[in-house]
């Protein structure tokens, strides 16, 4: 049975015995007014503390206060096996990241009423449009894959909770260009929202709960040697992405609609120091880039496999050594609208105090620089190597850390035209690539 949403609660397609999930408004309207007949009728009542505070609990309905779930759990599907009407409490739209993933997991069947949820009153407060905006939560699981979101893509909102709140998550976006909104107590007395910097937002406490917009600083575009670069324009399949986030196609963290493992045309580069288009779709493919990941492309050189990453929705953080390079890593990031930080500096040392990466491109570099990443521990390291007495050492010691290693050896022979309309193959340098996975 699919959970319906009404504004009245007989109107939906769920069955007379469904319990009913209400949404208080997160912008301070007052309930809806299916809310007064469905409670009036309660003879359970679910909800934090805080909810039940604010409703009128009939006084013979039983409550259970929201803590743990499983209790709460337990006394609904008692309720629906005794036909005893149930209502459940919830701040804003229960689907969005609320409640009812979790009733429909065990099974109840639900009547969904929802309200204004944080999200849409955080931006309705900021007068901002987000129909491009990804929306992710750090709450009740490990924060960085929201984190990496807002350091990939230009416009995110983040659900947030204690020690997964805009102190840490602002801490984890200094050195990318972001403005960050942070919306606190929304729809009460104590409703505040402020506008700061990573640095900013990392000094300070907040009040629980709130919610953060993560958005592209694109008044700042600094040139130091950690920066962020915030960009518009069209991506490489030519999907407009505008300031503020939104592409064309609606898709703000989808592949990109031109594809990747792109040609070397579609990217400035200097005496062909780029990967050739079949090493990067195999290196991109061994990456696994996607939102929520942190990529390191290291030795970047024009930047194209880590903007391919960037394309497909992974944060990507590029050490070059060559200032000039890292211009060019700009111009590119900028052509194919991706959020690239730059770090100038040589490897290793360029990568102490850096965040930690899920996977890793080693495209320049020696042992040392191997030895520096796989102490960093990702998961994934993947390496190109055009001399072969590199190889056995590289094999090594991703092995003694612990990686089991796969390896190829890659040639392509591309077509090419003669005189008098022939055609011939014209070969590319070959390439090893190695792949490194931590159980």
């Amino acid at each position: 049975m699919v959970a319906g949403a009404s504004a009245t609660p007989g109107a939906s397609a769920a069955p007379a015995n469904a319990v009913t999930v209400v949404g208080l408004d997160a912008a301070g309207a007052p309930p809806h007014p299916a809310l007064g007949p469905v409670l009036g009728a309660a003879g359970l009542v679910v909800g934090a503390a805080r909810h039940l505070a604010v409703v009128p609990v009939p006084a013979g309905a039983d409550t259970v206060t929201l803590g743990p779930l499983a209790p709460a759990l337990h006394r609904l599907a008692e309720a629906v096996a005794a036909g005893v009407p149930a209502v459940v409490l919830a701040s804003g739209d229960p689907g969005l990241f609320g409640i009812v993933r979790r009733l429909r997991a065990a099974g109840l069947p639900l009547r969904v009423v929802p309200a204004v949820s944080s999200v849409a009153a955080a931006f309705a407060r900021a007068g901002l449009p987000w129909d491009g905006a990804a929306v992710v939560t750090a709450h009740g699981r490990d924060p960085r894959p929201a984190l990496n979101a807002c350091r990939a893509l230009p416009l995110v909102a983040v659900l947030t909770a204690p020690g997964a709140g805009a102190t840490e998550l602002g801490e984890g976006l200094i050195g990318w260009s972001r403005r960050l909104l942070v919306a606190e107590h929304l729809g009460t007395d104590a409703e505040r929202i402020r506008v700061v910097s990573p640095e900013q937002a990392a000094a300070e406490t907040w009040a629980d709960p709130h919610v953060l917009l993560s958005l592209t600083d694109t008044d700042t575009d600094t040139d130091t040697d950690t920066d962020a670069d915030a960009v518009s324009g069209a991506d490489a399949g030519g999907v407009s992405r505008p300031r503020g986030g939104m592409r064309a196609d609606n898709q703000p963290a989808a592949a990109p609609a031109g594809g990747w493992a792109l040609p070397e045309s579609r990217y400035a580069h200097r005496d062909s120091m780029i990967t050739k288009s079949e090493v990067r779709a195999l290196v991109v493919a061994r990456l696994r880039p996607r939102l929520g990941r942190l990529i390191w492309d290291i030795g970047a050189g024009s930047g194209s496999v880590g903007i391919e990453c960037a394309l497909l929705g992974a944060a990507v953080l590029a050490v070059e050594q060559d200032a000039g390079a890292g211009a060019t890593i700009r111009a590119n990031a900028r052509a194919h609208a991706v959020d690239v930080r730059i770090v100038t500096g040589r490897a290793p040392q360029a990568l102490v105090g850096l965040p930690e990466p899920d996977a890793v491109f080693v495209g320049g570099g020696g042992v040392d620089v191997l030895a520096a990443v796989v102490a960093r521990r990702p998961e994934r390291v993947v390496l190109t190597l055009a001399a072969l007495d590199r190889v056995a050492p590289a094999v090594g010691l991703l092995r003694a850390a612990g990686y089991t290693v796969e390896g190829a050896q890659l040639s392509a022979a591309r077509l090419a035209d003669l005189p008098g309309g022939s055609i011939r193959l014209a070969a590319t340098n070959p390439v090893v690539v190695l792949t490194g996975e931590r159980p």
